[in-house]
């Protein structure tokens, strides 16, 4: 994706905001450029705090569900003895909309980082996990031979031919999980907490009317899940160039 598009395309997502506020007319949603300066002036009241909290909590989420996650999506793509046994639970578990095991995490884990991390991470874990372990089964056969043909081992199979053919996976699995643990993370953040983003677009602006830094908390929270969609871009230039070579 090119910088010109991306910029582009912000351009006339704010032009249609504009263009809205000015014909609706009402508090309710007001212009771009209210919302900016709300957005300044909050960041160092509390906003930028709030940010960082849930900056942390959802990157810790992530980081934690990939180092877990693609692990064993590989072993369950390799040995399908393994998936055989695990298949069953997974496909019993994964469909189950984790978020409402929110109130039992909670009572065992406190209204803390831990629970709102730990919802996350679960959610996050499946994802990668089935990603990883159907691309890696979906290796062709003759490709693994060729390649133990010229003695290499289970070891240098995964780091020659397991981690370059799945590591994309892993990293798409990544940017598709990344709105899903906005939206939970705004969602756990929005009761029986006093931090994040959550917290104050619900209860600390809308509950006060304060329309403008309640788009600005939307608008903090939005650039939170854009900061990562980019790093996960830019990773995958750094750990993937043979997808980018013409």
């Amino acid at each position: 994706m090119r910088k010109r598009d991306v910029t582009l395309a912000a351009f006339v997502l704010l032009a249609a905001w504009q263009i809205a506020a000015i014909v609706l007319q009402r508090d309710i949603l007001p212009a771009p450029s209210l919302v900016l300066n709300a957005l300044i002036a909050q960041l160092p009241r509390g906003l930028g705090w709030h940010f960082v909290v849930s900056a942390w909590r959802v990157i810790a989420s992530i980081v934690l569900a990939v180092l877990l996650a693609a692990p064993a999506g590989l072993v369950l793509g390799q040995y399908p003895r393994v998936n055989r046994f695990f298949a069953p639970v997974i496909y019993l578990t994964y469909p189950i909309p984790k978020i409402v095991l929110l109130p039992i995490v909670i009572l065992f884990l406190g209204i803390g980082d831990a629970s709102k991390i730990f919802i996350i991470f679960l959610i996050l874990f499946f994802q990668v996990l089935v990603v990883v372990r159907d691309q890696a089964a979906a290796l062709r056969p003759e490709l693994l031979y060729s390649v133990r043909s010229l003695g290499a081992g289970r070891r240098a199979l995964l780091r020659f031919v397991y981690l370059p053919a799945t590591l994309p996976a892993v990293l798409t699995s990544i940017r598709l999980s990344i709105a899903t643990a906005i939206a939970v993370l705004f969602f756990t953040e929005s009761f029986a907490t006093s931090a994040g983003l959550g917290y104050y677009v619900i209860v600390d602006t809308f509950q006060r009317i304060a329309y403008p830094e309640m788009y600005a908390g939307v608008v903090a929270m939005s650039i939170l899940g854009l900061a990562l969609y980019f790093v996960v871009d830019s990773l995958e230039r750094v750990l993937c160039p043979y997808l980018f070579v013409k």
